[in-house]
């Protein structure tokens, strides 16, 4: 997270930093990235598949 994220951004506030790394970690690093646990697919892929799939029932 610091080199994709942290060490590219000027803060000149604490709370500034707080809310720039909780929304990269809900915006990318939760949804966007790859998860190993879900056969390498992200949460959207992996939600909508199970979605699909309970609609196809």
């Amino acid at each position: 997270m610091k080199v994709e994220w942290v060490y590219h951004q000027n803060y000149g506030f604490r709370s500034e930093a707080e809310l720039s790394i909780l929304q990269w970690i809900e915006i990318w690093y939760n949804r966007r990235r790859i998860h190993s646990t879900l056969d390498y697919k992200t949460i959207e892929e992996f939600e909508n598949e199970m979605y699909n799939q309970k609609s196809a029932a």
